[in-house]
């Protein structure tokens, strides 16, 4: 007995990649542009993520041990977030002075400095995420537009053949969905992505705020807030208090 010869499917996948038209493949590589920024960015994200927490690791065991704020400073890698807010701290505390800074105290002085840092720092962390937030957002319209264009299309051509057969509908509007599921496949990962991101950019930032506020502690008053004692170790207090 002879075997059945296979069935070729003309609305599959790789013949919509292959055998639809100009506007088609213009909406599929738009999809999948958006789809390589999305990922491109997350991991982007995440290795950022993941220096400043390892960062803040670093200045748990460098910074606080160190013998002065200086010291600690030094110990910090160069272009290191913690070691600019650090810098930014002990530059404060060091030119309170001239015409500008004679009407601020002290405090708010490097309260503003370290503040300045670290919204820089918070600005940095949250660049990029409003594409990942446009595409999760936009990628399905994108699919929808690509699909309605199909359907327009496959109808048209339907009624020029003048056979509107169920192979006839069933095929061209299949095909034309196909859009939309690429356009789901891209929003979906973006959103979660987005979502995911955000919250981890929330605990890297807390770290860099916790920091910013013990080094504004250190620097007016040789205290650590929410840390270990100061007298139960040497740290960058007695050099911050020394500069007064």
């Amino acid at each position: 007995m002879n075997a059945a010869a296979p069935v070729t499917n003309p609305y599959d996948f790789h013949s919509f990649v292959f055998n639809s038209d100009m506007l088609s493949h213009i909406v599929f590589g738009v999809l999948v542009l958006m789809s390589l920024a999305t990922w491109y960015l997350a991991l982007t994200k995440i290795w950022d993520q993941r220096k400043l927490k390892q960062s803040g690791r670093l200045a748990e065991r460098q910074f606080w041990t160190a013998a002065s704020v200086k010291d600690g400073v030094e110990r910090l890698r160069k272009g290191d977030e913690y070691r600019r807010i650090a810098e930014e701290g002990l530059r404060a505390q060091s030119h309170h002075d001239g015409r500008l800074t004679d009407r601020i105290d002290l405090n708010e002085w490097i309260t503003m400095s370290l503040q300045r840092a670290v919204n820089t720092s918070n600005t940095q962390l949250q660049s990029g995420m409003g594409l990942l937030a446009s595409v999760g957002s936009t990628a399905p319209f994108v699919g929808l537009f690509g699909t309605v264009i199909g359907v327009i299309q496959a109808l048209v051509s339907i009624g020029v053949s003048g056979q509107p057969s169920i192979d006839k509908v069933a095929g061209p509007i299949g095909e034309a969905l196909m859009m939309t599921a690429v356009g789901l496949l891209v929003a979906v990962p973006a959103v979660l992505l987005y979502n995911w991101l955000v919250g981890r950019n929330r605990v890297v930032l807390d770290g860099l705020r916790n920091f910013s506020s013990d080094l504004h502690a250190y620097l007016l008053g040789g205290a650590r807030v929410g840390g270990e004692a100061a007298s139960a170790r040497p740290g960058p207090a007695a050099a911050a208090v020394g500069r007064k």
